[in-house]
């Protein structure tokens, strides 16, 4: 079996980003969030960036026609950042 390693710090092969990928991942923060690749050195972030392309990603089809709040309920990650960085009531 032949792996292909993107992150060295965290084992993480190709096909592991690529299954995120094909899961709904659709930038390197996103694959970070779901398996820690490029949270440590960084040297792999290009290499996902790669991977990841400039293919049909729902959410950046949604944040080129700015409806940021569609982006919002589609990821709930982004969503409690969003909540996170929002200014207290």
């Amino acid at each position: 079996m032949n792996r292909v390693y993107v992150c060295s710090c965290f084992g993480i092969t190709d096909k592991q980003v690529k299954a995120h990928a094909d899961a709904g991942a659709c930038t390197p923060r996103q694959i970070a969030s779901a398996t820690k690749a490029g949270t440590d050195c960084g040297s792999c972030v290009r290499t996902i960036q790669g991977i990841l392309g400039r293919g049909a990603c729902p959410r950046r089809e949604l944040l080129e026609k700015g409806d940021a709040v569609a982006v919002l309920a589609a990821d709930p990650i982004l969503a409690v950042a969003d909540e996170a960085l929002a200014p207290a009531a």
